[in-house]
Parts: C-alpha cells; sequence; structure tokens
C-alpha cells in the first residue's frame, strides 16, 4: 500500500477538545460520547464545526493512551466543564492521508514517520488523526484519515 505524505504549513486552528485517558478498545465509546458533548455544546452555543474531527495522542501506550478529543471551530470559545477553548498550533507539519478501517493504520504512521526522518526532520511529539468523513456513513475500507505530526528541522 502506498500513502501521499508531504511538508505542509499550517495556521493555529481553534478547536474545543476534551482531554482525557483510554485504553484503545475502549476508544470508539470515548470518542463518541466526547464528540456527542462537544456537538451538544456547539448546538447550545449556535456554532459550527469549521474542519474534521480529530484526536491529538500525546503518547502511545495503548492500555493508557493520553488524548484530545476535538472538533475545530472558527474562533476560540469559552470553556465548560471538561470541553475546554484550545487550538492546533501553527507551523510546518508532516502529514500522510490513510484511506482503509482504523485497526489497520499503523503501516502509515511507519511510512510518515520514514518519511519525516528522509526530510531532515523529527515529529515533535504529538501525533494528530484528522477524520475527514463519518466511519458510521462509510464502510470501513473507505474511512479517510489524515495523519499530521508537528516537525521540526534536525
Amino acid at each position: 500500500m502506498t500513502f501521499k505524505c508531504e511538508i505542509i504549513e499550517r495556521e493555529a486552528q481553534h478547536t474545543l477538545s476534551v482531554r482525557t485517558t483510554s485504553a484503545v478498545q475502549n476508544l470508539p465509546e470515548v470518542l463518541g460520547k466526547n464528540y456527542e458533548a462537544i456537538m451538544q455544546y456547539l448546538g447550545q452555543l449556535n456554532k459550527q464545526m469549521s474542519g474534521p474531527p480529530f484526536v491529538a495522542y500525546y503518547n502511545m501506550d495503548m492500555q493508557n493512551l493520553e488524548i484530545e478529543i476535538g472538533i475545530p471551530v472558527s474562533n476560540k470559545l469559552s470553556d465548560r466543564d471538561e470541553i475546554k477553548a484550545n487550538e492546533i498550533p501553527s507551523g510546518k507539519f508532516a502529514s500522510c492521508f490513510y484511506i482503509g478501517p482504523y485497526n489497520e493504520i499503523s503501516p502509515a504512521y511507519e511510512t510518515l514517520t520514514k518519511f519525516i526522518e528522509e526530510k531532515g526532520y523529527e515529529a515533535t511529539g504529538i501525533a494528530y488523526e484528522m477524520y475527514l468523513n463519518d466511519p458510521c456513513e462509510v464502510p470501513p475500507e473507505q474511512v479517510q484519515t489524515q495523519i499530521l505530526f508537528p516537525i521540526k528541522k534536525k
């Protein structure tokens, strides 16, 4: 399988997000619950999402993933309970597009990691997955995910 990898510049993106921990096997339930809470809050504010939902992975401990579940918004909004106004920072990112089931995404990460090294960069720790379509509306082999790593020159 081949993956389209590239270096891109991104502007800062305001978000509403929830930071939590989860085992990988519980992710569907944890993500669903938190996306629903964020979307309800957005509805109460009469605001819309301004980009694809995402998860930021702060570690890769599959039994204790430290994650931030978020939705991009067009401007900074107020916190409410566990839902926090945040942002994805601006800067250089390595990007890889993956199409297929979430549980088979590892080769895309491996390809992107090699791409980053070959281009003379290093990842700065956080991995973002942007969910470009709804897994409830398409079969698993058509799910589209963009993986992003903030990067800096070695």
